[in-house]
């Protein structure tokens, strides 16, 4: 495929490709240094939010190392393969998650984990992360768009049977996440705005009595926390009171990388994984913050950008819903810092310190560059 792709280029488009090495890799120049950049500048706040804890960082570097592994594999699968074995990955990730809630491995309250021979513990919810968009993406590469009810009424059962069977481990941030991200491929496929409006209307009437009848208490009580964080000061509000005294004290240019008090003198939980984003806003200020967020709108831009260069239905849904999913990640996490949403458990995507999740996030930014490198020209363009 690539060298059909080469020779219909002009001989001096060709030759430039040709020396590029990043085109033999498959990989797509302009989002990986996006990426590294992000990588770096989130190894640099982790540094501080961590303590300068240098096992910290070793290990963080390690699974970033892990997760630039799956992008270069991921990249080297042409979209078409993709396409044929995405109703068989997502099976498989239904079965596992169905085994993860009758034999699954239980921690701190959580069954999330399936103990496979030779490989340890291991979270299935990471796969539907892809997965669902994914089959959302295949599910409507030959209809009709945008979709008729019957299809939205099928690809609603899509998103949202793994995101309640996660739901029931119970984690909910990991469900909210998969449920969004088949419901932006929904989106993508030009689902109508007066849709959307009544699924909001529906959404908000059937907000009380997801509440009293749906949510677990812990979930509840951070419900209520969101609300009035100051009602219980020293208890279930002590996270989001520190973490926006955090935020609002580090003003425009912040306090200096190191010299954050609040993560330091240990006020604020959870400062190198959840909350570290209150880490860099009291350290670098809002100057810290805006370096942030244009790495992030550089990477969903590139991501977008790819997604509506594909030239089938599958690769441009799945594109821009993994494109949409990430800034859909950043926007919660930010949201839930700065007590504009509930706290749902959700990590800064490539700040935070974390394990599996950097590799799924990897993987997804893999099958975008796949997606981009593996492109056929049509009409000699």
């Amino acid at each position: 495929m690539q060298q059909e792709y080469l020779r219909q280029l002009p001989n001096h488009q060709r030759g430039a490709f040709q020396k590029g090495i990043a085109w033999r890799l498959h990989l797509d120049a302009p989002l990986l240094l996006g990426l590294l950049l992000l990588m770096g500048f989130g190894l640099f706040v982790l540094y501080s939010a961590a303590g300068e804890n240098t096992d910290t960082m070793t290990r963080q570097v390690v699974r970033l190392t892990a997760g630039l592994g799956a992008m270069f594999v991921m990249a080297q699968i042409p979209p078409r393969t993709y396409r044929f074995w995405t109703p068989v990955i997502f099976a498989i990730g239904l079965v596992m998650l169905i085994l993860v809630l009758l034999v699954g491995t239980e921690a701190k309250g959580a069954q999330r984990w399936l103990s496979l021979p030779g490989i340890g513990r291991f979270q299935p919810s990471e796969i539907m992360k892809i997965a669902a968009p994914a089959m959302m993406a295949w599910y409507f590469r030959e209809r009709t768009l945008p979709p008729r009810l019957k299809d939205i009424g099928i690809a609603l059962t899509i998103a949202l049977i793994p995101a309640l069977l996660i739901g029931k481990q119970p984690d909910l941030g990991t469900a909210l996440m998969i449920a969004a991200a088949g419901l932006l491929a929904l989106f993508m496929a030009g689902l109508s705005w007066r849709l959307i409006a009544v699924a909001v209307l529906i959404t908000a009437i059937a907000a009380p009595l997801m509440y009293n009848f749906v949510l677990h208490p812990y979930q509840r009580n951070r419900v209520d926390t969101f609300l009035n964080p100051e009602a219980d000061p020293l208890g279930t509000g002590w996270n989001i009171i520190q973490s926006k005294t955090a935020i609002g004290s580090g003003g425009l240019d912040g306090k200096g990388w190191l010299q954050g008090t609040q993560s330091r003198l240990d006020f604020l939980p959870e400062s190198s994984t959840d909350f570290i984003f209150a880490v860099l806003a009291e350290e670098l200020g809002l100057l810290g913050i805006l370096v942030l967020l244009s790495l992030y709108l550089f990477i969903v831009g590139r991501g977008l950008w790819i997604s509506l260069q594909a030239q089938d239905t599958y690769a441009k849904l799945l594109g821009a819903s993994l494109t949409l999913t990430f800034f859909f990640y950043v926007f919660v996490n930010i949201g839930m810092v700065s007590g504009l949403l509930p706290v749902v458990g959700v990590p800064l995507p490539l700040v935070s310190y974390g394990g599996t999740s950097i590799v799924t996030l990897m993987a997804s930014f893999g099958i975008l560059m796949s997606i981009q490198t593996h492109r056929r020209l049509l009409g000699g363009h």
